[in-house]
């Protein structure tokens, strides 16, 4: 079970709203991650940064994805019974992180159905997003998982 109380398949409420906590960014881990990942100008160099396109230095959306991940693997995804992603549809990053930014999560359920060939599980869509401090989505995505469904049930 999580913070939300979340542990099997039947207790993911369609059209519930869970709150997965916030996490803040600084300079120091935008530009590590994006000199290990995604290393463009505008990730690791706050001087080039200050001149490009952003007119600073962002967060790569791969950075922001993983901050969120963390977040929805300690406060949303049941370790009793989480059985994995099928993936994400419509990953968007629709506006930059930048250092200093604090980022907070939520996820939404958006459909939920029983496997029809695997009895055990379930399936779950959820809408995820993180909304920085101004109110602004800095990701939203839809993502699919498998979970089981509560022993006995």
């Amino acid at each position: 079970m999580n913070d939300n109380g979340l542990s099997y398949f039947e207790d993911y409420a369609l059209g519930a709203t869970y709150e997965c906590g916030s996490v803040s960014v600084d300079q120091a881990s935008i530009v590590a991650f994006g000199k290990e990942f995604d290393p463009q100008p505008f990730h690791v160099d706050p001087v080039a940064a200050a001149a490009g396109p952003y007119r600073g230095l962002i967060a790569s959306g791969w950075h922001t994805s993983a901050l969120v991940m963390r977040l929805l693997v300690e406060n949303y995804l049941s370790a009793e019974s989480s059985l994995g992603s099928a993936g994400l549809d419509e990953l968007r990053w629709p506006h930059p992180v930048r250092p200093g930014d604090t980022l907070r999560v939520r996820a939404t359920v958006v459909e939920s159905r029983r496997s029809l060939s695997k009895p055990d599980r379930g399936i779950i869509k959820t809408v995820v997003e993180a909304v920085n401090s101004d109110g602004q989505t800095v990701m939203r995505a839809t993502a699919i998982n498998f979970m089981l469904v509560r022993p006995g049930a």
